[in-house]
């Protein structure tokens, strides 16, 4: 007997996949820095997600304030 359902973001690689598709969304502002704001809200909040400890297709900068695609991301949309 099952009660809980099983959330759309469970499968790490589902959940990286939503977090690109939510950067890609947005126009990348200077330098190609997309502010870690637009991902977390749709991602947090309407997804019900949980912050992934490593990512392979956005890098996160050190102050946590913005993300950039890496190869592999931007790969994902070429």
């Amino acid at each position: 007997m099952k009660f809980v359902t099983g959330r759309p973001s469970a499968d790490p690689e589902v959940a990286a996949r939503k977090i690109v598709e939510f950067a890609n969304a947005f126009e990348p502002l200077q330098d190609g820095r997309i502010y870690i704001e637009k991902i977390n809200g749709p991602f947090l909040f309407d997804l019900k997600g949980t912050p992934a400890p490593s990512l392979t297709a956005v890098w996160l900068h050190e102050s946590g304030t913005f993300v950039k695609f890496t190869g592999a991301g931007a790969a994902l949309f070429a």
